[in-house]
């Protein structure tokens, strides 16, 4: 039996375990797109700038979810990469 938990990003596809990734989710039945929780349509994505922009510029996320996806979500999506850039510095070595 396969694995329910493995998902795979829209924008690289890389295969990682659910909780590796954002969710983003066109709600049942009003179709609003919102981020994490709610049941409905999902998409994956890794929690990378690279993938975010891909995502973004090349409209995956709206094609997978078969919604429009509001700049704010994009907007959010880019807060939480900076608020875990800044909990991670890279550090050089000496």
């Amino acid at each position: 039996m396969a694995d329910k938990n493995i998902r795979r990003c829209v924008s690289c596809h890389r295969i990682a375990a659910k909780d590796a990734f954002w969710r983003v989710v066109r709600t049942f039945p009003d179709h609003h797109v919102q981020l994490d929780k709610g049941m409905g349509r999902s998409a994956y994505l890794c929690p990378q700038r690279s993938c975010l922009n891909a995502a973004q510029k090349k409209k995956r996320l709206a094609r997978v979810l078969k919604a429009h996806v509001p700049p704010d979500i994009y907007q959010i999506l880019a807060q939480r990469l900076t608020v875990k850039d800044s909990k991670n510095p890279i550090h050089p070595s000496p």
